[in-house]
């Protein structure tokens, strides 16, 4: 079994250019995540939480320092390689859902697989399967625009997960949502947490998301002032 941090950060910095200088997003952050948390990055807006998820998907590469994904130092890889990182072992989670518009419920979901090159058979099987996982077998052609903001978000949940993923990053997953669309979905990545050992990492400020965390790492002006284990409030 393999005991080494699933995600490091060392000396992270991201800037930017602004007004003739530059704007600090994240200043020295260091962390090292295990395989299986479920942890929160956690602060105001602006204190750099989107900035290190995206460091940490790949998305965005950092101005200084260095992150290791899953074995990997995410600065080595060019775009295509980047691409291949988060398509074979990252699933990704946004407040917006991000589903295609012009894609039914069953194909927003299939399309991960796609990239993966898997074959059709083997596709049907982990689409409805993750659908089955999400309660959503009954929208399979549905699109997009048919659906309700819980709905949508628990068809972008089935996309994350659709390839079993070792790692979900989720950007303020219930932000849209009411309160009880919110805890079903909570509800919904605990689970996959605890019987798949998905590690999910949360970037949030929504008091219902670190309800269910138990790691509470708080930034504040692009720097990390304290990091917790913490006992989930709701189980």
């Amino acid at each position: 079994m393999d005991d080494r941090p699933l995600i490091t950060t060392h000396d992270l910095v991201k800037q930017y250019p602004a007004g003739g200088g530059f704007f600090t997003a994240l200043n020295k952050v260091n962390l090292s995540i295990q395989r299986g948390e479920f942890t929160g990055i956690v602060g105001p807006s602006g204190s750099g939480k989107t900035t290190l998820l995206n460091i940490i998907g790949a998305l965005d590469y950092p101005s200084s320092g260095s992150t290791l994904v899953i074995g990997t130092d995410t600065q080595e890889l060019d775009h295509r390689m980047s691409a291949r990182l988060r398509n074979e072992h990252i699933g990704f989670i946004f407040q917006t859902y991000n589903l295609l518009p012009v894609y039914n419920v069953y194909e927003n979901v299939e399309f991960p697989l796609l990239l993966l090159g898997m074959n059709a058979d083997e596709r049907d099987r982990a689409v409805m399967q993750a659908l089955e996982w999400v309660g959503l077998t009954d929208k399979v052609r549905s699109r997009p625009n048919q659906l309700s903001g819980g709905e949508s978000q628990r068809v972008a949940v089935a996309r994350a997960m659709v390839k079993k993923p070792e790692l979900v990053l989720a950007d303020e997953p219930t932000a849209n949502l009411d309160a009880e669309n919110s805890h079903n979905i909570l509800r919904m990545m605990v689970r996959f947490n605890e019987e798949l050992r998905t590690t999910f990492v949360f970037a949030t400020h929504d008091e219902k998301v670190i309800a269910y965390i138990r790691r509470k790492i708080t930034l504040n002006d692009g720097m990390v002032v304290e990091d917790r284990e913490t006992k989930p409030a709701i189980h």
